[in-house]
């Protein structure tokens, strides 16, 4: 094992937003930038500007670039084998071999929710616990795994995949060929889907007036304020929502039997409104060795949790060398 000397530049690929960050070797960020993804422009678009931010952030000598990218990840290979929604085109895209040719340094490739939870438990909330889960709760919902202290991938790369897990088996149809997904259920597209069929339906809601008679502006950070203005159906929705979040976290305490289970993503702004019934649940559900040693708690890390993990992963690979 050898010491690791240069910085390495962490990149987190983000259907909007591409966040890129430079890191010492103590997993230190030492500045970040953002730019638009614009993944409508095409794949060689959005690599140009990627590749564009690692050499405007990078210091001269750099040991790596390490990207956090949604979608199915062969982490070995550094290749997106089944893309985000968000990335279309990215079908078996070998991102690492690409970006290496272009920067003339080693890429690594890892699912996004699996470096947030990775930069959750080295950096973040999660700091020392040996075996945590995360779950981004966002306009899907994505995981990561911690064992023993080492992030978990499985066989190729692609573990974790917790917003498809089934939740309600004669449930709804989803995009990923499953049916009854945990994100079809406990996201905030889930959630902002639940209120327009109420509001279609004839409930009333303050979000009507909100967005303007248009509802297809209504958004989940409307329907958490509204909720905070007493709005009952707003309400409601959240505490659905918060149902079927503890419904699969029960699941992954009774699977994983983690010390941690956090919360990131978007949706992680609620803050207790959303994860204090997952708590109860557990309580009341969960084998008690299970539910005894588990904490649910939100991440500190925010968006940033990607890029820190991503270093990470990078900086441990470097020094194994």
């Amino acid at each position: 094992m050898t010491k690791q000397t240069d910085n390495v530049v962490a990149v987190d690929i983000g259907g909007t937003k591409i966040l890129t960050a430079l890191f010492d070797v103590d997993g230190k960020m030492l500045k970040n930038t953002f730019c638009l993804t614009l993944a409508g422009e095409g794949v060689n678009a959005v690599i140009n500007r990627l590749v564009s931010a690692v050499k405007e952030i990078s210091p001269p000598h750099i040991s790596a670039v390490s990207i956090a990218c949604a979608g199915g990840i062969d982490t070995a290979r550094g290749v997106v084998v089944t893309p985000s929604p968000h990335l279309p085109g990215w079908e078996n895209l070998p991102l690492a071999e690409i970006i290496t040719e272009k920067t003339g340094v080693a890429t690594y490739v890892l699912n996004d929710a699996s470096a947030a939870a990775l930069g959750e438990q080295r950096y973040g909330v999660g700091t020392g616990v040996k075996n945590l889960v995360l779950l981004t709760v966002g306009t899907g919902i994505g995981g990561g795994i911690i064992i023993d202290g080492k992030l978990y991938l499985g066989a190729r790369g692609g573990a974790a995949e917790l917003g498809h897990m089934t939740i309600e088996a004669t449930g709804r149809e989803c995009g990923c060929g499953n049916t009854g997904c945990f994100e079809l259920y406990a996201s905030g597209t889930a959630l902002v889907n639940h209120v327009l069929e109420q509001i279609r339906g004839g409930k009333k809601s303050s979000l009507v007036d909100m967005a303007g008679g248009k509802l297809d502006k209504i958004t989940a950070e409307m329907i958490d304020d509204a909720a905070r203005r007493d709005d009952k159906l707003a309400q409601s929705a959240i505490a659905r929502l918060a149902y079927y979040l503890g419904v699969g976290i029960v699941n992954i305490v009774n699977i994983f039997n983690p010390e941690m289970v956090v919360i990131g993503g978007g949706m992680a702004a609620l803050g207790e409104v959303l994860i204090a019934p997952g708590r109860i649940m557990v309580e009341k559900r969960a084998f008690s060795i299970n539910a005894q040693s588990v904490r649910i708690v939100i991440g500190s890390l925010g968006n940033e949790a990607g890029v820190y993990g991503a270093a990470a992963y990078a900086l441990e690979k470097g020094r194994a060398k």
